[in-house]
């Protein structure tokens, strides 16, 4: 086999390319500190980082929507609070309009007083959450979501609540109109009312409180009406189930006595008068804070009535506080139950993205001892290349005729 001079003086030429592009390859490689530079220097390692990068592409957008989430029910909670202390206040407002030596004139001083607050309640209510909507306008509202108008503040948002829209569905927003009209009306089981009198179209003369459960499996959810017949020592009272029409209790009235009817309790204070009706309905779902506040206010501005009214009134509105403050307190918690599956959501996308960070390193990521150690060795393939070639160089015929 005859080899020409040319030959070897382009063989020499390709392994000193080939070298270069080797150390060239390790020095990118140093230099980036990656393993993978092309999908073509190993497709299944560039599959694999492929992967993992897509996965903390999406744990990151998830990472965005839980914080603002976060965001989002921290102020809401915060509104709640602030509704919360205001209730309180009005509350207490409301236990000192019960002291019978009060005049109307300070009672009106009273009703201005929970206005006051009632329109700091609404500004709570129609708190904006700093990204052009509002904490409690549901489903979305361009608008403020409660409306003050003549016949009191009506809900304008759309039930329900704004979510993220990702796996975990992360709230942005709280339904208003479940947190400021649906606490349960009455004790939460049941509600007494007065009934104008029967025979002469007054108010009654006697008061009914909110009642109380004794035996929760006698309830039967219906509705009930408690009648008071005669007067004085000889008053009595009859229980009838006003939704089947059958009469449940009767017995002689005793002022402070508690009326005990189907696990329930109620009862009569105040001299009786023949006529004197009360009403025991179901509770309802529907009570609203502003309605409370609306009804608390003019009750109190009313003037000249009686110390029975005074305590009825008194007594029923404290009653409705104490169950839209419960349904205040109760959306609260679920915001910071809500807030503390945020933080349990957020360690565990924090560990699975690190889980695959260190697969895309594993996948892609360059050994540095030994990549170091294959660019020094490419290096000294390289000046052996050299030298060779220097060599070969200078064996040409005409080197040597002229050595």
């Amino acid at each position: 086999m005859r080899i020409a001079t040319a030959n070897m003086f382009d063989a020499s030429i390709a392994t000193l390319q080939r070298r270069q592009e080797q150390m060239q390859d390790s020095q990118q490689r140093l230099t980036s500190g990656k393993r993978i530079q092309n999908a073509s220097d190993d497709p299944t390692g560039a599959s694999r980082a492929e992967r993992a990068l897509s996965s903390i592409g999406r744990i990151d957008a998830n990472q965005r929507a839980l914080e603002a989430s976060r965001n989002s029910m921290t102020l809401t909670e915060g509104a709640l609070g602030d509704a919360n202390e205001i209730l309180q206040q009005i509350r207490d407002t409301m236990v000192s309009a019960g002291n019978a030596s009060f005049s109307d004139t300070e009672r009106k001083g009273l009703a201005d007083k929970i206005v006051g607050l009632r329109d700091q309640l609404l500004a709570i209510a129609n708190r904006p959450d700093g990204g052009g909507g509002f904490l409690f306008g549901g489903q979305g509202s361009a608008n403020p979501p409660f409306l003050d108008q003549p016949g009191g503040v009506g809900y304008t948002g759309i039930p329900g609540q704004i979510q993220t829209g990702n796996i975990d569905d992360f709230p942005l927003s709280m339904d208003g109109r479940a947190a400021w009209e649906q606490a349960r009306s009455g004790n939460g089981t049941f509600v007494t009312e007065p009934m104008p009198n029967s025979i002469t179209g007054a108010p009654a003369k006697s008061w009914i409180d909110a009642g109380r459960i004794t035996n929760p499996s006698l309830l039967t959810g219906n509705n009930y009406q408690v009648q008071v017949s005669g007067s004085g020592a000889g008053a009595t009272y009859t229980v009838t189930n006003t939704t089947t029409g059958a009469v449940v209790a009767s017995a002689p009235f005793a002022s402070g006595k508690a009326i005990e009817f189907d696990g329930i309790a109620v009862t009569l204070a105040g001299n009786a008068e023949d006529g004197d009706q009360f009403s025991v309905a179901a509770s309802q779902a529907g009570l609203k804070v502003f309605d409370v506040l609306d009804r608390a206010a003019a009750e109190l501005r009313t003037p000249l009535r009686s110390n029975i009214q005074i305590a009825q009134g008194n007594s029923g509105r404290i009653r409705d506080l104490d169950s839209v403050i419960g349904n205040m307190q109760n959306m609260r918690s679920q915001v910071g139950e809500q807030m503390n599956n945020l933080d349990g959501t957020e360690s565990r996308m924090a560990d699975l993205k690190l889980y695959n960070q260190s697969e895309q390193s594993a996948a892609e990521d360059l050994d540095m001892v030994q990549g170091i150690s294959d660019f020094q060795n490419q290096q000294s393939g390289y000046d052996a290349a050299l030298k060779t070639y220097a060599m070969v160089q200078r064996m040409s015929l005409f080197q040597y005729i002229n050595t």
